[in-house]
């Protein structure tokens, strides 16, 4: 069994937009075993964990947008659903999903 491949970014075409109980947030941290330090849109910075389904197939970088949901049992941890790239980030911007300032 060989080890799993990191699939071209062809796969980031579509663009994912914030359902409910999702926002929006940008990486200011690595921190290493998978988990990240994402400033969200609320102004809150919490500890982002990479799903096994996104680590597999994207990577994710420090000043990266990307999609999270924020945990119920816990305000200051997520899950990383989703990155953006960077004309999906302007799209979002023009379309006021995301602020400026982020």
């Amino acid at each position: 069994m060989g080890k799993r491949k990191v699939l071209s970014e062809e796969e980031l075409k579509e663009l994912v937009l914030p359902g409910p109980g999702e926002m929006l947030g940008r990486v200011i941290k690595l921190l290493g075993s998978d988990h990240i330090l994402v400033q969200c849109v609320d102004g809150k910075t919490r500890l982002g964990r990479i799903r096994g389904k996104l680590k597999r197939r994207i990577w994710v970088r420090e000043g990266d947008v990307v999609l999270i949901a924020p945990w119920d049992f816990k305000d200051d941890r997520c899950d990383v659903l989703w990155r953006y790239t960077i004309a999906q980030v302007d799209w979002l911007k023009e379309n006021g999903y995301l602020p400026k300032e982020l």
